[in-house]
């Protein structure tokens, strides 16, 4: 059922953003006790629920698949903007924050959100069926972003470490925008139908994009609110990220956890948006999601910190160690051979969730 405008200003997603910059202009850059701490922490989870509602809103007014775009947009910018502003305060201990981030979101959509997603339809309707062009489409984009930008700076010579060059970084940067947007016009403009949700027997969903859909002025309200939203949310991020940052560091664990938190946390609203879906048995939409969301961390956030590198001091280190190679290289096969037949069961739901629990273990124990 759709929300009437008169009826939003009653409830929690409209309530949140604000209070969320209310509560952002009342902390910024001062020391905050315990107690503020964990009130930020509240707002900020319900801030980031807001924020994808409201993009839920305006999804469902323009429909699929550029609903599945307007959500892993919102999702990437929030995860950019965290990204780079615990950057800013971090200095050489953040190196690798932008890596880990990134990689964790292709861990947690590739294998976490597909495995889930496939695991969730194939147990409720026998088999999970979907587009293979379009998805297969969007696994060659992620394996081709994740590559570039995360595996090649390992091997490369120019710099130090596994780190670009200022010309390779550049190279990176503009590559990814381009594949980026060559997969936007794929999906919104050129062949729109891969990316649809389709019945058993193959046919795709049209129907029910613009069903009940929100009137353009809640759709705007929403906008909006999502917008109030995302500053909530990176405000507030900055405000806590001391307290993730030394509670990791005080439980022994490795930096790189740090940013697995930051993508769980950023993911976990678009996880259950993917379930949702699946539980309707529309599975292309829940691939669009996760793996739309993949692409849009790799696409958005490796020219973001391109250009935050400019003024941010201390290294940017890109490069995976062997370990998440072999993880990245892994799910790439599985996910290839997930996709091709255009149908799953819960064998590959279950695949894919063991590889997403292997990366977890070692993200604690490298």
């Amino acid at each position: 059922m759709v929300t009437r405008p008169r009826a939003l200003i009653t409830q929690w997603t409209t309530l949140t953003p604000v209070a969320a910059v209310v509560l952002l202009a009342f902390t910024w850059g001062r020391d905050l006790p315990g107690a503020v701490v964990a009130l930020l922490t509240i707002v900020l989870a319900m801030a980031v629920l807001a924020a994808v509602h409201h993009a839920e809103v305006v999804a469902h007014r323009v429909g699929e698949p550029f609903g599945s775009l307007v959500l892993a947009v919102a999702v990437t910018v929030i995860e950019v903007a965290l990204i780079v502003t615990l950057m800013a305060d971090g200095g050489d201990k953040s190196a690798t924050l932008a890596r880990d981030t990134v990689f964790a979101a292709v861990m947690i959509t590739c294998n976490g959100v597909v495995g889930l997603s496939l695991l969730v339809a194939s147990l409720r309707h026998g088999t999970a069926v979907f587009n293979p062009e379009g998805t297969g489409a969007a696994l060659a984009t992620v394996a081709t972003l994740a590559t570039l930008s995360l595996v090649l700076p390992t091997f490369t010579t120019s710099a130090p470490g596994p780190e670009f060059s200022t010309v390779q970084l550049t190279f990176a940067a503009l590559s990814s925008l381009v594949l980026y947007g060559l997969f936007i016009a794929t999906l919104t403009v050129r062949h729109r139908d891969y990316f649809l949700p389709i019945t058993r027997q193959g046919e795709v969903i049209t129907a029910e994009d613009h069903a009940h859909a929100p009137s353009a002025r809640t759709a705007l309200m929403s906008l909006g609110l999502l917008a109030l939203a995302l500053i909530g949310v990176v405000g507030l991020a900055k405000g806590v990220s001391p307290t993730i940052e030394d509670g990791v560091a005080r439980a022994g664990l490795p930096h790189a956890v740090v940013g697995v938190i930051i993508a769980l946390l950023v993911l976990l609203p678009e996880t259950i948006a993917a379930l949702r879906t699946a539980r309707r048995d529309r599975v292309q939409t829940s691939l669009n999601l996760a793996l739309g969301s993949a692409m849009a961390s790799i696409g958005l956030t490796i020219p973001a910190v391109a250009l935050a590198s400019v003024w941010l001091s201390g290294p940017l280190v890109l490069g995976l160690g062997s370990t998440h190679m072999v993880l990245l290289a892994l799910t790439v096969v599985v996910a290839s051979l997930t996709v091709v037949p255009g149908r799953a069961t819960p064998l590959q739901g279950g695949v894919h969730l063991v590889l997403f629990a292997a990366y977890l273990e070692l993200a604690v124990n490298p």
